[in-house]
């Protein structure tokens, strides 16, 4: 036996829900999900409550759900009941970005993916759809700190669609859009010319192109990979209006969280948290329903586009 080659397959260290399995043998679509939203983005219990409806959109849509994270230092392509009520009510779980999954590997201990990390991992499990809130960008200040999501890079070069409403609201999305240009990486509103800004519809910027059904997105997405231009799609699906903040107090969070923020020195990690936090003060609980409502739309999207792709890819 080659011990050496044997080391190496590293899907030795994956594990798949049963439906995600037959799914992918069977050649039905799957739709990829990240696992920070249960540790880290909502509280317990509506984080829990979320995914499972989250879940079960996609499945009567006709494509099969996989949210996917590390636990024990395996990689889980889909979430027993069990799993999910772990992720979501246990205090301390890593986040885990591109970067971090080696490690957590390494040490069998137990990571929350975000974004990019569940890209790598969908890809890894020759999963094409994420669906997911919104993805990260560049960071306010970032022209000193040079704090750039991981998320953009990875869109530059992973080939995994993502369905999201926008950009983090913590972050700026100008930069944000002038970096995945620079990169390749295109942004097409579904049923909008205007890039949504997460909690609200609209953020006055422009997208690169607007598709007003699966069908075409899937093609859009079918030449890109066909031509060799590696890296994912941005499919940016606005939030539904009825259930948009006040982009007024969302602003005004958001202002009051960068003055106070650089009093105390808020830095890395921590910085997104203690900006969003600053705007749930002022929006109160309406946030929590706000998510879940653009997470259940971009599932409906997110599982059609699976299903077209599907077709489009491997029929």
């Amino acid at each position: 036996m080659d011990r050496k080659g044997d080391c190496m397959r590293i899907d030795r260290y994956l594990e798949y829900a049963k439906d995600v399995k037959d799914a992918l043998l069977d050649g039905r679509p799957v739709v990829a999900l990240e696992s920070t939203i249960l540790s880290h983005n909502l509280p317990y219990p509506q984080n829990v409550e979320i995914v499972k409806a989250v879940g079960d959109i996609i499945r009567a849509q006709g494509a099969v759900p996989a949210t996917i994270a590390i636990i024990n230092g395996r990689i889980q392509v889909g979430l027993s009941q069990e799993n999910l009520e772990f992720l979501g009510k246990t205090p301390g779980i890593q986040k885990a970005s591109r970067r971090d999954i080696p490690m957590i590997l390494a040490r069998e201990e137990h990571g929350a993916t975000t974004v990019a990390a569940t890209m790598v991992l969908a890809d890894l499990a020759k999963i094409k759809v994420f669906v997911t809130g919104a993805i990260g960008g560049v960071h306010y200040g970032a022209e000193s700190t040079f704090d750039v999501s991981a998320d953009l890079e990875e869109l530059s070069r992973t080939n995994v669609a993502v369905v999201c409403s926008g950009v983090k609201p913590t972050q700026e999305i100008g930069r944000t859009l002038e970096v995945l240009e620079s990169k390749g990486v295109p942004v097409i509103g579904y049923q909008t010319a205007e890039f949504p800004a997460f909690y609200t519809e609209k953020s006055g910027y422009g997208v690169n192109a607007t598709v007003e059904d699966e069908k075409e997105l899937a093609l859009a997405i079918k030449f890109k990979w066909a031509l060799g231009l590696k890296g994912g799609v941005v499919a940016a699906n606005p939030i539904p209006k009825d259930k948009s903040l006040d982009q007024k107090l969302i602003d005004e969070g958001l202002q009051e969280g960068l003055i106070e923020g650089k009093k105390q020195n808020i830095q890395g990690k921590a910085w997104t948290a203690f900006l969003h936090n600053h705007i749930k003060s002022k929006v109160g609980d309406a946030w929590i329903e706000s998510n879940g409502a653009l997470l259940y739309s971009n599932a409906k999207v997110g599982a059609a586009l699976a299903k077209e792709l599907n077709d489009i890819l491997y029929r």
